[in-house]
Formats: C-alpha cells, structure tokens, sequence
C-alpha cells in the first residue's frame, strides 16, 4: 500500500533525508518536504558573506534545484501537528503522514536579552550577515565584542571563527581593532573536552583574540554601548556581533515532542522519538553524549550541519525500512569534524566521536590552506543541483582517496 513520509524542514538534515529517501523507496510512495522559503541558504557561508568574501546570490540556490524530483515541495510553515489524523498543518495546507520527521532547526530568541535585538549585529541569518556586511567598511576601529548569548546553539565553532575572520578583516583593511570573544562556558568549545578547548584558545590567541571565559550576557545598554555581565566587570563596545540566544521550534513544543527545554529527546543511535514512525535529526534534538557533565547535567551533542546530515542518512534508512517492511540496521554513530576557518585562507580542522567511552576523544588539526580549500570545496559541492551532486562527490573522494592512498568505491 502506497505510503507517505512527510519532512518537516528544508535545511540540511531535512534536505538530505529527503533525497536520500526518494532514492531508497518506491515511486509509489509519496514524499513530502514542508519548508517556509522557496530558496535554501548554505549557512555555513555566512561567515564569508559577513566579511564581503561571498556576496547572498553565491550562497543561495532555488529549493527546487537541490531536491529529487520526485519529492514534493510544500512552501510554507509547518504550524502544527494532528497525531489522531496523523497530519501535519501548514499554512492551509493538511498533509496525511504515516511516517514523519522533524527537521525543523533551532530558533533564534534576541528579544530574550534586553537591548540585544536592537543593538547587535549578527551573522546566524543571511539578513544579518548582510547588514553586517555593510557595516564593516564604516567601522572606524576600537572595541568588537563577539558574544556568546546562551548555550546551546548552532555551529559551536562558529563564534570563535567569527573572532578571527573579523580580526583579519580589520588587519586587510588597516583597521585598528582589538577582538573580543566572550562566552558563558568555562572554555572554548567545552562539550569537545579540555585538550580541544585549549588548542581552540591557542588559535585565538595566536590571531589576536582575547578569550573571556563565564562572561554570561544581562543586557545591552545602547546609548552607552555597553555589555552588562552576570557578575563580571561591563565591557564598552565599539562593534557588537552576536550569536543570539536559541530555542526548540514552537511546533516541537505544542506537538508534545520536546522536553522542558525545548528539545526532541530522540534515541541517539535510531533518532527515534517517543512516537511511533516519528523521528527528529539536527538541531532540533537533544542527545546526551558521554562523560560531559556541567552541574549534574550532561552536555548535549552540538547543533551542528556535519551531525544533522549523517543523522539524515540513518533516519531516512530507517524510514524506508518502515515503509517498506524490512529491517534497518545504520545507526548513527556520533563522528563529527569542523572546519575553523582564521582568516586570511587559513584554517584549522576539529575531528573525533561524541559518543566515544568515557568521554569524547576531539582533536583539532593545526591551521593550514588545505582545510580552508576543503570547506570552499564542500560549499561548492552542496550548492551542485541536485543532478550533478552524486557524481561530483564520487569523483572527489576517488581522487582524494588517490591522493592518501586509498581505493574508494560508491
């Protein structure tokens, strides 16, 4: 009996789910993917698009172009979710489900800070990588302040590579500038452990950016350019770029999925939900990892693209096997890697498994050109039409495994 599969979120998880599904099940079934924006952003970019190294058009694709034919598009937000219908509401629209996945992403929530959504800058939208973008060449010099508002949120690296492509920005266009990064966790990237957080802070240091450790945001105090700091000294402020508090999607609340924080507790190998033939991969989930504590609860697995798309592969196995009524057997293992991009074509490279005992084993490889060319490599290769995209991955990872000698086969 023909099926249907509905995924909730066009983003990476939910764009690789879905070409991965229509790949893997009949044309019989039906597959739906309801995203709000009939272009897909690659956010990783928006670093580069902050500092005038891409411009929006490079970065961004029509949806369309980046999905399988056979997967139906829905343009608009998914609003909520009828689990006695087992249908899903979206502006209008009532789509019937037998199976679902929420890939809905995290939100971002400025107006949680006082001041900070009408005074900062920030560059986790392509809207206000854009505006920053336009700032930066009438920065006169003086005090950046790049803050951390909250944990958790998208991109863990994604803060301190902002530090330093701002640094580098300042020093290309002989701007006089000190580089501030201020974070409420105790170090760089903790839930990688403390070897990592070091090297990261090393980094930093090393491209000129002061690291301030337990520095939690209270307010912004706009007409004196001021930060407020949860027992810490203030801070003046020349230029203010933020990564804005985050919070789980309101659908994943009201549909009874998320746990009091906001998050889908999901099986960390399955990214099974506690409904039956639902499942939640990405940002949106929260997923304990080993031996990471911070007052007596665990840490959770960053919100990051590299996670949300493995998971993507396994919960979309998972999914045909339902549909089909055979066996599945991927299970998602926790690797992860991260490009940290300096500035100035460097960067460093982060790589390990979350869900290694007792704890997780990261690295961070030192900072060289080929892990920048790797990224810009990766960002050319994800914005391929959908068409071209397997082909292209194909004959990279042959070549690259040429290179270390290693036969690869696909």
């Amino acid at each position: 009996m023909p099926q249907s599969v509905v995924i909730l979120g066009g983003g990476v998880g939910g764009l690789v789910a879905a070409n991965e599904l229509a790949r893997r099940i009949g044309p019989s079934h039906r597959i739906s993917l309801v995203e709000r924006s009939d272009r897909h952003a690659f956010a990783p970019s928006f670093l580069w698009l902050m500092t005038g190294d891409r411009r929006a058009s490079q970065v961004t694709r029509p949806l369309r172009s980046l999905v399988h034919p056979r997967v139906e598009i829905v343009q608009g937000e998914a609003r909520s979710v009828d689990w006695s219908a087992t249908r899903v509401e979206a502006d209008g629209r009532s789509i019937g489900f037998d199976s679902l996945l929420v890939a809905l992403g995290a939100e971002l929530a400025p107006g949680a800070i006082p001041g900070l959504a009408e005074t900062a800058h920030t560059f986790y939208t392509m809207e206000g990588a854009e505006r920053l973008r336009q700032a930066l060449p009438r920065f006169e010099g003086g005090s950046v302040a790049v803050v951390v508002c909250g944990t958790p949120y998208k991109c863990p690296g994604a803060p301190h590579e902002a530090a330093m492509l701002l640094g580098a920005f300042c020093r290309r266009n002989g701007i006089r500038a000190e580089i501030h990064l201020f974070s409420p966790e105790l170090q760089p990237m903790p839930v990688a452990g403390p070897e990592l957080g070091a090297a990261v802070r090393s980094m930093l240091e090393s491209r000129g950016v002061a690291f301030h450790p337990l520095h939690r945001l209270t307010s912004v105090l706009a007409d004196r350019r001021e930060l407020t700091f949860d027992g810490q000294p203030s801070f003046r402020y020349d230029l203010l770029v933020a990564i804005p508090p985050h919070r789980g999607p309101a659908l994943a609340r009201e549909a009874g999925l998320a746990n009091d924080a906001g998050w889908i507790p999901v099986d960390r190998r399955t990214l099974s939900t506690s409904r039956e033939r639902v499942h939640a991969i990405g940002d949106v989930t929260a997923i304990p990892i080993p031996g990471r504590w911070k007052q007596d609860v665990p840490l959770l697995l960053p919100k990051a693209g590299v996670f949300a798309h493995a998971q993507a592969l396994v919960a979309a196995e998972r999914i045909g096997a339902e549909v089909d009524g055979t066996k599945a057997h991927d299970e998602f293992c926790g690797d992860g890697y991260c490009m940290l991009e300096a500035g100035e074509d460097l960067a460093g490279f982060a790589f390990g498994n979350f869900f290694a005992e007792p704890a997780p084993e990261i690295r961070l490889k030192r900072m060289g050109r080929a892990w920048h060319l790797g990224k810009v490599a990766f960002e050319r290769w994800w914005l391929m039409p959908h068409g071209l995209r397997r082909d292209a991955l194909g004959l990279a990872l042959r070549l690259g495994g040429r290179a270390y000698g290693v036969r690869v086969e696909l």
